[in-house]
């Protein structure tokens, strides 16, 4: 699926006069307030950290839940305990988009990553200049020189990155490019197959100085209670979230905290 998503992307991306939108761009960014902090949130948690996520739409399992107002899911997110929301952009695999994001940040005090396949300069621009706190690179997606040009770009405009990794040489790529925030997807973006093994094998690998995300396929207690015992220091989860009926419930099975 990976190519095929990348392929789509870069022909929207080649359809937008880019240079005339940054100028716009910054142009916002010179009158926002200063991003909220993704790490902050993470480890000031004291204890596993909740990335709750709004997406209608996954490539491997279609349609997830018919959200009206992301804004109110936010809110359910943040009264639930979550220390950040993510919100998926893209339109054409995810059913998501901008305004999304906008309103969910406009809804909660907590950061909120924008997760998407940044590709471009442009992106992160609009990224900072529509309210994203934090983004998603995924190292599979880019290359070397790319990924840490787009990082440096990111903090220079203020924003934070999680990189997202799903190998040894991945992680690798993701520390020599200066990360910070590392997802550890569990989920591999050729087969789609999940393995939380993944992260497990991954993180005695990441410096105790960086924070570890583990993403894609933590659906219950016992997943949790496994990433926990490994020191991650968050999880990011969309899918069962967004299926569940009761959203605070299911975070208290998530996070083993009684009603």
């Amino acid at each position: 699926m990976l190519p095929e998503i990348l392929q789509h992307k870069r022909r929207e991306l080649a359809e937008i006069d880019s240079a005339k939108e940054i100028a716009h761009f910054n142009e916002v960014i010179a009158s926002l307030p200063a991003v909220r902090s993704l790490k902050a949130a993470i480890t000031n948690n004291f204890g596993l950290a909740l990335i709750a996520e709004i997406k209608r739409r996954s490539p491997s399992r279609g349609a997830l839940a018919d959200v009206i107002d992301p804004a109110h899911r936010a809110r359910l997110y943040q009264q639930a305990g979550a220390a950040a929301v993510s919100v998926l952009t893209d339109q054409r695999f995810f059913n998501g988009s901008i305004i999304d994001l906008q309103l969910a940040r406009a809804a909660v005090s907590l950061p909120v990553l924008r997760k998407d396949f940044i590709l471009t300069e442009y992106q992160v621009f609009e990224s900072r200049a529509i309210g994203a706190d934090a983004i998603l690179l995924i190292v599979a997606a880019l290359r070397p020189d790319e990924l840490a040009d787009l990082h440096h770009l990111a903090h220079r405009l203020g924003l934070e990155v999680l990189m997202e990794v799903h190998d040894e040489a991945e992680l690798h790529i993701a520390l020599e490019a200066g990360a910070t925030i590392l997802g550890v997807n569990n989920r591999n973006l050729d087969t789609f197959e999940v393995d939380l093994a993944t992260t497990e094998r991954l993180r005695r690998l990441i410096p105790a100085d960086r924070v570890c995300v583990a993403e894609s396929g933590i659906h219950t207690s016992e997943d949790t209670r496994r990433l926990r015992a490994i020191d991650v220091d968050a999880i990011l989860v969309g899918e069962s979230l967004m299926t569940a009926d009761d959203v605070a419930a299911q975070v208290r099975t998530l996070m083993e905290v009684s009603a």
